[in-house]
């Protein structure tokens, strides 16, 4: 007689998160983003002499394949990870792989140790339909090309990296879902391909824009010591918004049946200023963010659903960068100004101050049991709290986000005239809106006039980055609760 055995689903998702600890690196690896968006910067010898020299990292991010910058961390032991621009997608996938190799990787690998090549950057968010359909066949051609190219390049992995708009709407970690428009079309080739070659999956998991689902609870997101959130399902309980993010991702994988690849964190960071009304955008915050980051991925101590995991990671950013568009914070994503003075202690310096960590065990606020006839039973104060059982009465992750500017939109301010609109509009576009619906043909199309099509794109823009700042764009636009949608045109 055959016997059926039903597991409780909480038991069962323990079981998995348990299966594939001993899979992954032993080692965890922190590093930067180096981005030259400014007119101001030290020249790339002397950024790679910094680095070795001052600083804890031991691996430099870049957003192309700049050859001075490749030049220069030759044979410094600075693993780097270099990016192919998402409008080479299609290049790679119909038969340039080979050329571009040649070109970007031959002439400085392995004397400069490159790690990763990311094959575009937040495809799904810029939302370009031949960059996401051509993503799969760029990376297998672009793998391929290394394997023809010698040995000495079968180090090299080839990934790429998301934006985290890749989740159904639910906040619980470990109910976290890819996208149905996308989870088999897209996501499973993409894990399946990373699987075969060994590759991880890289994220860039930035708690600063996930603010409007998460009550703008700042301290959280940065790390402070706070009640926490509780996840039911899983019975976890969450000290900070990064492990919330990181968790997510992994619960994602793993219902799909990729939790045994790896994850790297691409990019993760907080802004030290804003414009006016961001609150969010300060010194203190971006310390608390960073400097408890760093401590974070050096202690090698995970994330609730993922204990003892170590992770590859890179700061976002090495400088302020004072072209970059956009909002204010936009510029000043930066660990140091471009002299290599630090805009705050992160403990990004060898040699350099400790940061002043709030929260570096990464405990929540002890609860205060609730006493019996006589008030509540007052808790002394310790100098070490230890991490606390979720009991009693802890804080629940919600099952929908709870989402603060939902009824807000972003438009243009009255009498701004064509020429700054049409900058908002290419701003908003060439930085992730969607502006598929503007397109000629598609629902917002009409009037096909400047002004509703930076009215479109800037309220797109403004929804993608999740803060009140976002509707800043040099003073042309506002935000308002009147419900902008006309005809078939919906705005998100």
């Amino acid at each position: 007689m055959n016997a059926t055995i039903f597991l409780n689903p909480q038991l069962l998702f323990l079981l998995l998160t348990t299966t594939f600890f001993h899979l992954f690196s032993s080692t965890a690896s922190i590093g930067v983003n180096y981005g030259m968006v400014a007119d101001n910067l030290p020249s790339p010898a002397d950024v790679a002499n910094f680095i070795i020299t001052k600083t804890i990292f031991d691996s430099v991010k870049i957003f192309d394949t700049n050859p001075t910058v490749l030049q220069a961390f030759a044979n410094t032991n600075i693993t780097m990870t270099v990016t192919v621009p998402n409008g080479e997608i299609p290049n790679l996938s119909n038969g340039g792989a080979a050329a571009w190799v040649n070109t970007n990787i031959r002439p400085f690998h392995p004397q400069t140790k490159i790690k990763y090549i990311s094959v575009g950057n937040e495809v799904l968010l810029l939302n370009d339909p031949a960059h996401i359909s051509g993503l799969v066949p760029a990376m297998r051609a672009l793998t391929d090309a290394l394997r023809q190219a010698g040995p000495q390049f079968q180090d090299i992995k080839v990934t790429t990296a998301h934006a985290l708009n890749m989740f159904e709407g639910v906040t619980v970690p470990s109910l976290a879902r890819f996208r149905v428009d996308h989870a088999k079309t897209f996501f499973e080739p993409l894990l399946l391909y990373l699987r075969e070659t060994k590759s991880p999956f890289m994220i860039n998991p930035y708690p600063y824009f996930e603010l409007n689902v998460m009550q703008n609870n700042v301290d959280f997101a940065v790390f402070r010591k706070t009640r926490g959130v509780f996840d039911r399902n899983s019975r976890k309980m969450y000290s900070n918004a990064f492990d919330v993010l990181l968790d997510k991702t992994y619960s994602a994988m793993l219902t799909v049946g990729f939790g045994d690849v790896d994850i790297v964190i691409g990019e993760t960071g907080w802004p030290s200023l804003g414009d006016a009304g961001n609150a969010a955008a300060t010194i203190d915050n971006a310390a608390s963010y960073n400097g408890h980051l760093i401590r974070k991925i050096v202690s090698g101590i995970g994330t609730p659903l993922m204990p003892n995991r170590k992770f590859d990671a890179s700061i976002f950013a090495l400088f302020n960068e004072n072209q970059k568009p956009g909002p204010l914070a936009e510029k000043n994503w930066g660990l140091f100004q471009p002299d290599f003075t630090p805009v705050y202690v992160s403990g990004a310096l060898r040699d350099g101050p400790p940061p002043n960590l709030s929260n570096p065990d990464f405990t929540v606020v002890p609860r205060v049991p609730r006493g019996r006839g006589k008030g509540r039973r007052r808790v002394p104060p310790v100098n070490n709290p230890q991490p606390v059982q979720p009991q009693p009465n802890p804080v629940p992750i919600q099952t929908a986000p709870a989402v603060t500017n939902v009824k807000k939109f972003c438009v243009p301010k009255p009498g701004v005239p064509d020429d700054k609109l049409q900058r908002n509009l290419d701003l908003a576009c060439s930085q992730g809106a969607d502006c598929g619906p503007i397109q000629p043909g598609a629902a917002c199309a009409d009037p096909a006039t400047v002004s509703s099509r930076a009215k479109y794109a800037m309220n797109s823009f403004f929804r993608i980055k999740g803060v009140d700042s976002a509707c800043d764009f040099t003073g042309t636009g506002q935000i308002t609760t009147v419900y902008p949608s006309y005809g078939n045109c919906r705005y998100p």
